[in-house]
C-alpha cells in the first residue's frame, strides 16, 4: 500500500501491517521532515506488523542531488543502527527501484527460506500429483 506518509491514513494503515511480509519505508531526500517521520512510521510497524516483518529504508529523489536536505550517510548510519537494509532510489530515472524490491524479495526468501524448506511451517500447503477430473454428463443443473 502507498499512503504516501500522510496523516489522515495512520489510523488505517495499522490494518494494512498485519500479515506483511515485508515494508518498505520511503522518505524524500530532499525533504527532512518525511526523514524525521520515518522514526514514528517504523514505531507503527513495531506496533502493528508480525514480529519478524522485513524492513527495507528508501530514500527516493537521489536524481535531485542539488536539492539534497538528507545525506545519504546519515540514512545509512540511521538504518544501521536499526539492523535494517537502506538504499537511494529515484522514481524519475529508475535508480535502484527495481533493486529494491529485489533487496525486500531476497531478504523475505532469506527469512522464510529455511522454514519452507524444512516443511516446519505449520502453514505450509502440499500439493500432490494431479489427478485427472472425471468427466460428468448429467442433465441437472447440480
Amino acid at each position: 500500500w502507498d499512503t504516501a506518509g500522510q496523516e489522515r491514513f495512520r489510523t488505517i494503515t495499522s490494518s494494512y501491517y498485519r500479515g506483511a511480509h515485508g515494508i518498505i519505508v520511503v522518505y524524500d531526500i530532499t525533504d527532512q521532515d518525511s526523514f524525521n517521520d520515518v522514526k514514528q512510521w517504523l514505531q507503527e510497524i513495531d506496533r502493528y506488523a508480525c514480529e519478524n516483518v522485513n524492513k527495507l529504508l528508501v530514500g527516493n529523489k537521489c536524481d535531485m542531488t542539488s536539492k539534497r536536505a538528507v545525506e545519504t550517510n546519515v540514512a545509512q548510519d540511521y538504518a544501521d543502527q536499526l539492523g535494517i537494509p537502506f538504499l537511494e532510489t529515484s522514481a524519475k530515472s529508475s535508480t535502484n527501484v527495481e533493486q529494491a524490491f529485489i533487496k525486500m524479495a531476497t531478504e523475505i526468501k532469506n527469512r522464510m527460506g529455511p522454514l519452507q524448506q524444512s516443511g516446519t511451517n505449520p502453514s505450509s500447503v502440499r500439493i500432490g500429483p494431479s489427478q485427472p477430473v472425471q468427466d460428468r454428463k448429467s442433465g441437472g443443473c447440480c
